[in-house]
């Protein structure tokens, strides 16, 4: 009860008590003149009913004050109460934020003002063959099939195998933040698969798969006028970083690697220029880049590793030097890339046997672009040159190989989480070079002559993951030997892929 509720009933019990004390003077004031017996007795009855009443109420009141003064007492004792525990959850609030607050937060040390993010993905896939492949490997870099032996064909053997594939997993760290002085600064990457091969060769060897280094670079970064120099291994300019095929099982090893399109990582250097920096509309960019130089042999045609910086490109240093024109829309992308190196086949030391021709000029073009209409992707390039093998030319042979060669992919979103790709590619090299370059005499060497690969998929992509179906088939023309006969080989692998990004 509120305290002016309170004030009134204490006003009215005073002048109850008031009235009940002032009743017996006015009752002998009147009785005093009063002649008539009978009367003086009826008014006293009426007066003692009255004071009883005024008693009865009197005690009503008494009642009721004690009442409301033992509920203001216990509303007093539970809002003090109250206060106290509001006061120690407060402080217990306190002492546990102030505990939070001191903890330690997990971070990823490094240098000062620099910030990494950890990026990359879980691959996992399930496959079947009905014949081994070649070159690059089985499962996940499945490309070119192998053609069969002599032994296979009288046994009657495919080569078809089945497995489960996770080297495609990938993980990179990516450095920002790094500041070179008040115009430049930067950062860097370091990327890792599981591609480097096997651990040994015994029975437990194919769940151990190696890491292997895929990039390590650092950027210098203007942004005032648009410009970044990148220091460090990296793909070259041939190959398509921003326009590979879609695919969920061949990411490492793309469709139509080394047979549809070129490319390789190398150490280097490129310089990339924003040619229209700050302008709307089309962005313009030219890359130049130059490369460690490679080649394999022929200290590799004699049998030798090709480790320690041996190898015939590294003689004298001769560098890849490569320049790329690239333009970009709001759904679109095109570019132009010239290559050019020279190859010392001389080697480092003295080298036996001798090569064909002591040295090869490397040249290469290619043209690509990609557009998505709508819920439409079609991509594609075209390229040309000759001796490209370091860069994954003509099915990865090496010599003076004139080719050409390219791919086109069509993808189909039909709704916003299932999507088609159809794909198709096909490799060109010269017959006459393979065959002079890769057998002879003495040498019955297999000259893988031309390859047409398709590829068509279904995916499903929902948040970070991604699930799909692909099938590739693969016909390759061969020859063994320099006066063998031309055959063809074809081969075919379905897989069942998981993708999760981090």
């Amino acid at each position: 009860m509120t305290r002016p509720t309170t004030a009134r009933h204490h006003r009215l019990l005073a002048l109850s008590i008031a009235c009940a004390l002032a009743l017996p003077l006015g009752v002998h004031a009147q009785s005093a003149p009063t002649k008539s017996t009978a009367k003086s007795g009826t008014r006293e009855a009426q007066l003692e009913q009255r004071v009883n009443q005024l008693e009865q109420e009197l005690a009503e009141l008494k009642a009721m004050i004690q009442e409301q003064k033992s509920a203001t007492t216990q509303a007093a004792q539970t809002a003090q109460a109250a206060q106290v525990t509001a006061e120690q959850a407060n402080t217990t609030a306190q002492a546990t934020s102030t505990k939070v607050e001191a903890a330690p937060k997990p971070q990823f040390v490094t240098a000062s003002g620099l910030t990494v993010a950890l990026h990359g993905f879980i691959s996992a896939s399930a496959f079947g063959q009905d014949k081994t492949f070649a070159n690059y490997g089985n499962g996940q870099n499945a490309l070119i099939p192998a053609p069969p032996t002599a032994a296979n064909k009288e046994n009657g053997y495919t080569g078809s195998l089945s497995g489960f594939d996770v080297r495609n997993t990938r993980f990179w760290l990516d450095f920002t933040g790094a500041k070179l002085n008040d115009s430049w600064n930067g950062g860097g990457r370091i990327e890792m698969d599981f591609f480097g091969g096997n651990n040994g060769t015994g029975a437990y060897s194919q769940q151990q798969p190696l890491p292997r280094l895929r990039q390590a670079y650092m950027d210098l970064v203007n942004p005032d006028i648009g410009a970044t120099v990148r220091i460090g291994q990296q793909w070259d300019l041939m190959f398509p970083l921003e326009n590979t095929a879609t695919s969920l099982n061949h990411i490492a090893f793309p469709l139509g690697y080394g047979a549809g399109f070129v490319g390789w990582r190398y150490p280097g250097v490129v310089w990339m220029q924003d040619l229209n920096h700050g302008s709307d509309g089309v962005k313009w960019r030219l890359d130049l880049g130059v490369f460690e130089g490679n080649w394999s042999g022929p200290q590799n045609v004699a049998g030798t590793s090709n480790t320690n910086y041996l190898n015939a490109g590294s003689a004298n240093f001769h560098p890849q030097v490569e320049a790329r024109l690239h333009a970009q829309g709001s759904d679109w992308l095109a570019y132009f890339v010239a290559h050019w190196s020279q190859i010392d086949l001389k080697g480092v030391g003295d080298i036996a046997p001798k090569p064909i021709k002591d040295s090869l000029q490397s040249v290469g073009y290619e043209l690509g672009g990609q557009w998505k209409p709508g819920p439409w992707t079609f991509k594609g390039l075209a390229y040309s040159g000759k001796a490209l093998g370091e860069l994954f030319g003509a099915m990865s042979q090496f010599g003076d190989i004139k080719e050409s060669g390219g791919y086109v992919q069509a993808g189909y979103n039909f709704t916003p989480k299932w999507s088609v790709n159809a794909f198709y590619a096909m490799g060109r090299p010269n017959n006459n070079d393979v065959v002079r370059w890769t057998t002879t005499s003495a040498i019955a060497g297999t000259a893988l002559l031309r390859n047409d690969q398709s590829a068509l998929s279904l995916q499903y992509a929902s948040g970070n993951y991604e699930l799909g179906v692909e099938w590739m088939y693969d016909k390759l023309r061969y020859q063994v030997g320099s006066a063998g006969q031309r055959q063809n080989t074809d081969g075919n692998q379905v897989s069942l892929n998981g993708l999760y990004k981090f």
